[in-house]
This record gives structure tokens, C-alpha cells and sequence, in this order.
């Protein structure tokens, strides 16, 4: 039996793949996409507060899964949040790092959250912090006192954007809706 130690790279071409329901696919798919993410072009950085900024790179309201990078431009917080479902993020540029735990994110970490965890954010980075976001389910913010504020999900992200882009007159950009 042989083992795959690498897939075939010998040649840079489209190969037809033969896939039995091809046809499914191309009806129903939305189809792959890029999302352009260092410019505005697909995405316009969206105010989170004071400090902070949200460029949103896709929504999938089937699985109330969101993506984007968060930009808090400082040093400063992101308050007390309780995740209900999976958050992977990236840490672009400077670094970050949550009350709860010991351990800094820089440049290239990745950060994994599990259902039930709650923690604060924290960056004392000089320039703040970029992290890239795949999440899935509701967050719930609490205050200091542990009283609950809000629950942002993926409706409330794509109100987020929707909003910002209405009252600027940035066209929505279908590509974010997967």
C-alpha cells in the first residue's frame, strides 16, 4: 500500500475532478470566494466602540457562523464575554491576551475557545491588536458586576455592518453572505 506523504504537485493546471453530483453543487453552492482584507475594497473597517474596529469578512446565517478581524487600536479592553460556541482566531499583528489564562497571543498564535468558557480580552500591545475570527454561536457581554449587557451572533454582526454601510453609503457586499 502506498502512503501519500504529499499530495501530487508536478503541474500547475485546472483538472477536471470527476464528482457525481457536480450539478448539485453549481445550482445550490454559493460558490468559493475571495474577500479582499487589507483594503476596503470588500469590507470597510465598522467602529466597535471607542478603541476598537470590525472589518467583517463573512456570515453564514445557516450555521450562525461570522468571520473578521477585530482592530483594537490601543492598548485596552474587550469586556467579560461568555462564548457558546467555537471561536478560532489568529493573531495578525500585535499581541493580546485574556485575564483567565497565562499565556500572551503574538504575531502567527492561534487562540481556541470552547462552549462555556468566559474570559477578558486584553491587548497592552502599544499598537493594540489585529485577530483574525471564525466563530460560531452567540456571545454573551457581562459587566464588571457579572451582569449581563448583550448577546451578539451573527444577526447582530450583519446589523453591525449592514448599519454602518447604510449610514455611509457603502454598497453591502454579497460576497460576506455565505
Amino acid at each position: 500500500m502506498n502512503v501519500m506523504t504529499a499530495p501530487p504537485s508536478t503541474k500547475a493546471a485546472i483538472v477536471d475532478v470527476p464528482f457525481a453530483h457536480r450539478e448539485i453543487v453549481t445550482r445550490l453552492s454559493p460558490g468559493g470566494r475571495y474577500i479582499d482584507a487589507e483594503t476596503d475594497a470588500d469590507s470597510p473597517w465598522v467602529p466597535f466602540g471607542d478603541k476598537a474596529a470590525i472589518k467583517h469578512l463573512a456570515f453564514d446565517v445557516r450555521q450562525g457562523i461570522f468571520s473578521n478581524i477585530l482592530w483594537i487600536k490601543e492598548p485596552g479592553v474587550i469586556g467579560t464575554h461568555l462564548h457558546r460556541g467555537t471561536i478560532m482566531m489568529v493573531c495578525l499583528e500585535g499581541s493580546v491576551k485574556y485575564l483567565e489564562y497565562d499565556w500572551v497571543a503574538s504575531p502567527g498564535g492561534l487562540i481556541l475557545e470552547v462552549p462555556g468558557e468566559s474570559h477578558t480580552l486584553v491587548t497592552d500591545h502599544p499598537n493594540g491588536v489585529k485577530l483574525f475570527g471564525w466563530m460560531q454561536g452567540p456571545i454573551e457581554f457581562y459587566d464588571e458586576n457579572a451582569n449581563f449587557v448583550e448577546t451578539t451572533d451573527v444577526w447582530w454582526f450583519i446589523n453591525h455592518y449592514e448599519t454602518h454601510c447604510k449610514a455611509h453609503g457603502i454598497p453591502l457586499n454579497p460576497k460576506l453572505y455565505i
